[in-house]
């Protein structure tokens, strides 16, 4: 029962059907009724590309807008491939470029990254075989007959959309902290109520992690869940804290008990409205709860013996407010319920930029931010495109009897680190063997005769478009074996020997697959992702800084955010990459999320800091000391990044001792001039804040340091 729900999947068996319907139907109407080689054998192999190897979401309108996209980008790269087919080092020199930007093109979202593989196969085919320029409009025509019919068959035979996964979880997660507010402020909190939060925390960063890319795109609606992704969680630990020292909100001062209260309101609006409702969260009246409580802080005599622990209790009211409003403003967006200056002033905080430059990020700044060898996507684009050049460029060189089966080994079985690609390079032989022995069979008991392969070509789709992503690497490589095998038999009747054929050509594309893997990069994500930790840090730690000094009157620009954002989009895409990732010891999944999560802790504490505003003040006793201590938790957090970057300057037996030296911070706002005592109390209140997350963070990081000592193969 458990294997068949595996096994089972209502999608897959549409999109099997959808392929089987349309490629044997475009390869019946090319060949047999027009008779154009070239037009058939694109429009099979476009079809292919289109029903499976493509996997599109979203709304129709957006399946429409991606199958347009690919098709429009695969005639240009069919294009390309034709034009330069004629010389071997000229179509390995332009495979480079192509590659590169085809792969490097998935930061733009979920479809840009799905449709990397099939845009490329328009690509390679034309590039990998023989062909002239004069074959151009039986080619494009083959292709966009496959698009079209493709698209269609897209729309006409689609499953009942699932709920959106991540929207879902967003609704869980607001509406858990939501339940948990409501009932510490009815007194009747419970660790039942914390942990409730907590999972629905963990099922948030699952739905937004483990898909091998960001499963947002890059409109604002998209910018704006991604940010409310990490609101939501940065607002479960700073309720957590809050609710772990105030269990019972019927114990706090009246004012911030009706902030509490309003910061429960609008979670819950935010969940309504993230699951499908139309009230919008009360922004209004969670300011007014927001001024009354700064109000009654501001009222409060300075020296009076109670001020603070106002503070403290302020402080966390209206940190989860804050933070909640921030959500809030984020969930409007995702929405589309915002209105433009409120989307210009949240997309300051997204990217990190001043308010001029806001208007202009896009494509081109996103991918300036990836453009560095700290981001997970510029090295496996990187590597890609070195592994598909040099594969075009041998298959020619060795002259094969089909080039584009050697690349398409190539481009199937290059993963990230040289493990994975090792291990898949030997599931794709395996595979292929067994589609050669199923093939060969096939052939040996039905014949090459016209009637029988017509017969067994749809079987053979309906298998391999029902595979991938249901049943192992192995049967999808034996089952688009058998489909190759029964279509070059209705092109050229050779029998079972084109499955030879393919064999040798795969396993040339695996060996090319397995050297880059072993020259660039062996270690894949796992250390890039080190080195996106090690920078997040860095860059939080400096931002932190800046932003102490900003709120305290030392500083008079404000702070830079651009870096510490830039590090934390480059680590969530190495994260996703690393988990992706098959045969490789990684760190302990709650280990690697501590670090994550510290990352995230520390770059919003700065960013929260620098939303306050800047005093006019001078320097004076107290004011040093508290910047001083920011500047010792940065250097603190620098001395673990150089841990992380350069393991092998520590004892491999031991943790090293400057990452067990967590600066102490002393209270000394208390001291402080009557006049900036608020400000020195906040300040205070914020770097305290982020002091205990320290002790976490030495072990995960020292265990990051000793697997980037052990050797890759190992």
């Amino acid at each position: 029962m458990l294997a068949r729900k595996r096994w089972w999947s209502s999608a897959a068996a549409l999109r099997a059907i959808r392929a089987t319907v349309v490629v044997p139907g475009l390869f019946a109407l090319t060949y047999k009724v027009i008779g154009d080689l070239q037009m058939a054998t694109f429009a099979a192999f476009g079809g292919f590309a289109t029903l499976v190897l493509a996997s599109f979401a979203g709304t129709r309108r957006d399946k429409v807008v991606a199958h347009g996209g690919l098709a429009v980008a695969g005639s240009a790269l069919l294009v390309i491939g034709t034009a330069v087919n004629s010389s071997p080092w000229v179509a390995a020199a332009v495979t480079l470029p192509v590659t590169f930007m085809v792969l490097f093109a998935g930061i733009g979202g979920p479809n840009a990254a799905a449709g990397g593989t099939a845009a490329l196969l328009a690509y390679v085919l034309p590039a990998a075989s023989p062909g002239t320029l004069d074959m151009l409009g039986s080619r494009l025509a083959g292709w966009w007959l496959a698009s079209v019919v493709g698209t269609v068959a897209v729309l006409l035979l689609a499953p009942r959309p699932p709920g959106d996964r991540l929207r879902a979880a967003v609704a869980g997660s607001a509406g858990a902290l939501a339940d948990r507010l409501d009932a510490a402020l009815r007194g009747a909190g419970t660790d039942a109520d914390r942990a409730a939060t907590i999972d629905a925390k963990h099922e948030l960063l699952a739905a937004f992690t483990t898909t091998p890319y960001r499963p947002t795109g890059s409109t604002v609606a998209d910018q704006a869940l991604t940010s409310l992704v990490g609101m939501l969680e940065w607002a479960t630990a700073v309720l957590d804290d809050g609710l772990r020292e105030y269990p019972d909100l019927r114990a706090v001062a009246p004012v911030e008990r009706e902030l509490f209260a309003a910061t429960r309101d609008t979670l819950r609006r935010v969940a309504t409205l993230l699951a499908g409702g139309s009230e919008p969260p009360d922004l209004a009246g969670l300011h007014e709860a927001i001024g009354a409580s700064v109000a009654a802080l501001r009222r409060m005599p300075a020296g009076d013996g109670e001020f603070a622990d106002a503070v403290h209790q302020a402080f966390h009211a209206q940190t989860s407010a804050l933070t909640v409003r921030a959500a809030a403003v984020d969930a409007l967006i995702a929405a589309r319920r915002a209105d433009p200056a409120t989307v210009a002033d949240q997309a300051r905080r997204w990217y990190g930029l001043p308010a001029a430059r806001v208007p202009r990020f896009g494509v081109f700044e996103l991918a300036w931010r990836h453009a560095n060898l700290r981001s997970v996507w510029f090295v496996n684009s990187i590597r890609g495109a070195l592994a598909l050049a040099a594969a075009v460029l041998v298959a020619d060189l060795v002259g094969v009897q089909h080039a584009f089966w050697v690349v398409l080994g190539t481009l199937s079985v290059l993963r990230t680190n040289a493990a994975g690609t090792g291990s898949t390079a030997l599931r794709a032989l395996l595979g292929t063997l067994a589609g050669f022995v199923v093939g060969a069979v096939l052939l040996l008991v039905v014949g090459t005769g016209p009637v029988a392969l017509w017969v067994a070509l749809p079987i053979a789709v309906l298998v391999a478009g029902y595979v991938p992503g249901t049943l192992p690497f192995v049967v999808g490589q034996a089952a688009f074996t058998v489909v190759v095998s029964v279509l070059f038999n209705l092109l050229v009747p050779v029998g079972w020997s084109i499955g030879v054929v393919r064999i040798e050509d795969v396993a040339i594309g695996c060996a090319v697959s397995l050297v880059v893997g072993v020259l660039f990069w062996p270690r894949g994500a796992s250390a890039v992702v080190g080195d996106d930790v090690a920078d997040a840090f860095r860059e939080g730690g400096r931002y932190l800084a800046q932003s102490v000094n900003w709120a305290l009157g030392l500083r008079h620009q404000e702070p830079e955010p651009a870096r510490a954002v830039t590090a934390g989009l480059r680590l969530d895409d190495g994260v996703r990459g690393l988990l992706a990732e098959r045969g490789t010891r990684h760190l302990a999944s709650q280990q690697l999320w501590r670090l994550v999560g510290g990352t995230i802790r520390l770059r919003l504490t700065a960013q929260s800091l620098a939303s306050l505003p800047s005093p006019d003040a001078g320097p004076d006793p107290v004011s040093d000391a508290l910047s001083g201590q920011a500047a010792q938790i940065a250097g603190w957090f620098d001395d673990l990044a150089d841990m992380l970057v350069r393991p092998d300057a520590a004892a491999p037996s031991r943790v090293p001792v400057v990452a067990t030296r967590i600066p102490t911070l002393q209270p000394v706002a208390a001291a402080a001039d009557t006049a900036t005592l608020p400000c020195t109390l906040w300040v205070e209140q914020h770097l305290q804040h982020i002091r205990p997350a320290l002790d976490s963070l030495v072990e995960p990081a020292a265990e990051v340091a000793r697997l980037r000592r052990i050797p890759w193969w190992r």
